[in-house]
């Protein structure tokens, strides 16, 4: 039996990296669920780039119930950190001979943030990191695009917390196979810290909007340092930006004509009114290091403390002025 693919959470990333996989002709299953999983299942996935729009015939499941798992089976998560927990718990109990799934499958998690490997280590023993440079957007059920062109995105894979093996060259190859970069590494979680910090203009855009204002750019440049700094502290390494500059050349984006640009990851949750956003697991890590290690952090606090706020209130993304912020700042 061949290799088979599971893509657990086809939202933007996921979606995007099953239909890379099921491009490339692999053997790939996507688990959804919701009217996602039903649009799916009805129509496939819709799959849009600048290069235009593929209809893809993925097969769907709504959870490893619907599976038979055997030990050819490669799984990737690419649900929300916040959802990780109650994933892995459902994931990893489940029979592949007379293993677990835990036991026996490995696990890459395409994951923003560094705290999804920790987790998925307690329950799965081969577990493999993915930094994720994949600019897609997912708002409507069935339907995914993605900016990056001619690759969809780029993914360096290891892994954790350190290594690379033949299934990491596998992916990658693969990946490569389907227009999207891989790249092989034995340090990924130095490529995850670094992506951290870019991630952390998250938070700014969920809360403010676009960030296209020199006030705007003034708090992000303000939260990376602090993430900096924190970093510092804690003795984390990561990479710096001309060690990664060379994947970033490789990674070039183009508008798709009459197809809406949504903003990151966390606007787009705030935009589909999930009720809950990865903030905890983006900023909020750098308010744990800052904690940890006696670093302060009172925007990456302020922004973590906005963006939930909003996504429990069901309040739209930008609903909360650049000005306000400051002036919350500047409050003793």
């Amino acid at each position: 039996m061949g290799m088979r693919y599971i893509v657990i959470g086809a939202g933007a990333v996921g979606g995007a990296i099953g239909a890379a996989l099921f491009g490339a002709g692999r053997d790939v299953v996507l688990v959804a669920r919701g009217e996602h999983r039903a649009a799916l299942a009805a129509g496939g996935l819709t799959f849009v780039t600048p290069r235009g729009t593929s209809v893809l015939p993925i097969p769907v499941v709504g959870g490893p119930d619907e599976l038979r798992l055997t030990e050819a089976d490669v799984l990737i998560l690419a649900v929300k950190v916040q959802d990780s927990v109650a994933a892995l718990d459902l994931w990893s109990d489940q029979p592949v001979g007379v293993r677990t799934a835990g036991a026996a499958l490995p696990l890459f998690c395409a994951q923003n943030g560094v705290e999804g490997e920790r987790l998925a280590l307690r329950r799965f023993a081969r577990v493999y990191g993915v930094c994720v440079m994949l600019p897609a957007t997912h708002l409507a059920p069935g339907r995914i695009s993605a900016i990056g062109d001619p690759l969809t995105g780029v993914l360096t894979v290891g892994r954790y917390p350190a290594g690379t093996d033949e299934l990491v060259d596998r992916l990658c190859a693969d990946l490569e196979t389907g227009g999207i970069g891989g790249e092989a590494s034995a340090a990924v979680m130095r490529r995850k810290y670094n992506k951290l910090l870019a991630n952390l203009g998250n938070a700014l855009e969920a809360v403010t909007g676009p960030i296209d204002s020199d006030e705007a750019l003034a708090l992000l440049e303000h939260a990376r340092a602090e993430g900096a700094a924190a970093l510092d502290a804690a003795g984390i390494d990561h990479v710096g930006p001309q060690e990664e500059a060379a994947t970033r050349r490789r990674l070039t984006t183009a508008e798709i004509p009459g197809e809406p640009r949504g903003g990151g990851s966390t606007w787009q949750s705030l935009s589909r009114g999930t009720g809950r956003v990865e903030v905890d697991y983006l900023a909020g890590e750098i308010v744990l290091l800052g904690r940890l290690h006696g670093v302060p952090t009172p925007v990456n606090e302020l922004l973590q403390r906005l963006a939930n706020e909003l996504a429990r209130s069901g309040r739209p993304p930008g609903s909360v002025t650049v000005e306000q912020v400051r002036e919350l700042l500047a409050r003793p």
